[in-house]
């Protein structure tokens, strides 16, 4: 009976409980020079969300832990000591590093709970990055084990002026009886969607209150630290320019109302508060707009810096990158990955037909596809179609924000739902893909979101520090804007096409950046040879 050990699983082997923990404390900023050494501890804290006390696990005692500011070029040593709950580890994310210090199993054994690991961390790419654990993944990231890390750049003027910075993660939790929802200790669950929150989270907050000057302009660094919600984020009463992404500049700085950001993804931008108020940052999808923290804005006086906010900079680094493009944009990729799940939920006895979960009111007497949103339908008493109301078609902008099935998403894990990335050329899937690359090389990726998958759905896919990308095209349509990155989001029944720059020897993984597909397996190592 291997199925069936997941309905064993004892809820209380992580611990919940809340008695004697220290409360989490602020997010402070560690500055950090070249040969520094630093100090960094997990462990369980007692948060406050909303209003409800959950016991979480935090990196120096605080939720995000500190952001760490380091100059560009640097190497600094972290001795990571682990007083959490599992043995794990921390990997530094978007950062091209020795490999030895990644901070996955494939690089390093997990540090036992009363143990300790130093990590020699480089950070050669300006911009902002970002530390989290790499062992259950889907568990520690949601109970607050997550810190953003600033580049500053080397170079004077690398960034269009400002007042000031603010590194901001974004994330989300699911919150149920006043704790934490439970987890099992013995496998992922939510393995279909991954583990929507129902409380978001701005900087840890619930109620994020910042302050501004009128006239000032402040860069926030924002971050996705969710397990699976991709955020659509934007200002009212303010105006907000995109100066950079997961790994430096862009292109062309340019104006927007929002900016989409899929977990493990990053963006820069200046936001200029233009009058005395109160600015709304919002999470705005196809259905609904969230405000998630507020900005008072005072009648000033910061000292003017319009006339730069109005100045929208083409970037001299990227004009001979883009002539390099051209050739590749039309090739063939070397290698082609597509993206697919299996889900087995069983029919029960008595099933009385099947529907669609996404949309109950597709209905069958067989099993099928939904001609909607592309889903398998599921026996009608597991679809939980009694129940369901009216769900927005998700389809039309290729992203799922939000859980609309979230009892049977509860129910799937890696023994009925199976992520899989699978090499076209080769058929392997996941861990037996054996893809071998040398420094110097340049490798076309074409990554294939297939609707003929039982639930297409967006994924983020990371690439570890190999080396870094650029997004060459999206089904078909060269990319405007070029910026280095090391996670992609492929939208439902998307084709996107990346050059990989590969650049670290090394063991390296790739994997989507839902923490619960990643720990369903949908993840692939692949080696770099020297040059």
């Amino acid at each position: 009976m291997e199925h069936d050990h997941h309905h064993h699983h004892d809820a209380a082997a992580f611990p919940t409980g809340t008695d004697g923990l220290d409360e989490a404390r602020a997010t402070g900023v560690v500055e950090l020079a070249d040969g520094s050494a630093f100090q960094l501890t997990m462990a369980s804290v007692a948060k406050r969300i909303g209003k409800d006390t959950v016991r979480m696990l935090a990196y120096n005692g605080s939720i995000p832990g500190p952001t760490l500011r380091v100059p560009e070029g640097a190497r600094v040593s972290v001795e990571v000591t682990n007083r959490g709950d599992l043995a794990n580890t921390v990997h530094w994310h978007g950062l091209r590093l020795d490999n030895r210090y990644d901070g996955t199993h494939e690089t390093q054994a997990a540090i036992p709970v009363g143990g300790s690991f130093t990590y020699e961390v480089e950070f050669p790419d300006p911009g902002i990055y970002w530390y989290h654990p790499h062992v259950r993944e889907d568990y520690g990231q949601e109970l607050g084990l997550y810190g953003a890390i600033i580049v500053v750049p080397r170079e004077e003027g690398y960034w269009p002026p400002a007042h000031r910075e603010l590194a901001l993660t974004l994330d989300d939790i699911r919150i149920e009886d006043g704790a934490v929802a439970p987890f099992s200790p013995d496998e992922t669950t939510f393995a279909a969607m991954g583990r929507f929150g129902n409380v978001l989270l701005v900087g840890g907050e619930t109620d994020r209150r910042l302050d501004a000057e009128a006239g000032e302009v402040i860069r926030f660094y924002l971050v996705n630290t969710a397990n699976t919600r991709v955020f659509r984020v934007g200002f009212t009463g303010a105006r907000m320019k995109l100066v950079g992404g997961d790994s430096g500049r862009y292109e062309r700085e340019t104006l927007v109302e929002a900016v989409v950001l899929a977990p493990s993804e990053r963006a820069v931008v200046d936001v200029l508060f233009g009058e005395p108020g109160t600015a709304v940052l919002e999470h705005r999808t196809p259905e609904r707009t969230y405000a998630i923290a507020g900005v008072e804005v005072s009648a000033g006086p910061a000292s003017p810096l319009a006339a730069a906010f109005e100045t929208l900079r083409a970037n001299p680094e990227w004009a001979g990158e883009r002539d390099r493009l051209d050739g590749w944009v039309a090739a063939a990729p070397d290698k082609t990955l597509a993206f697919l799940a299996e889900m087995d939920l069983g029919a029960p006895d008595g099933a009385e037909g099947y529907a669609c979960p996404m949309h109950p009111e597709v209905a069958s007497a067989e099993e099928g596809r939904c001609p909607k949103c592309g889903m398998k339908l599921l026996p009608v008493s597991v679809a939980g179609v009694g129940a369901a109301h009216a769900r927005h078609d998700h389809a039309a902008d290729g992203i799922e924000w939000e859980d609309d099935m979230v009892e049977v998403n509860r129910l799937t894990t890696p023994a009925n739902t199976r992520w899989m990335l699978v090499d076209r050329e080769t058929g392997a899937v996941n861990d037996e893909i054996d893809w071998r690359f040398r420094v110097g090389d340049r490798v076309k990726i074409r990554l294939v979101n297939e609707m003929d998958s039982d639930h297409p759905m967006q994924h983020p896919f990371h690439v570890h520090g190999a080396g870094r990308f650029l997004v060459l095209t999206r089904d078909g349509v060269p990319e405007a804007n070029l910026v280095w990155k090391d996670t992609v989001l492929v939208r439902t029944g998307e084709t996107v096409d990346l050059l990989l720059d590969v650049t670290n020897p090394g063991r390296w993984m790739a994997h989507c950046h839902i923490a619960e597909h990643h720990e369903s397996g949908m993840m692939l190592s692949f080696v770099v040879d020297p040059a």
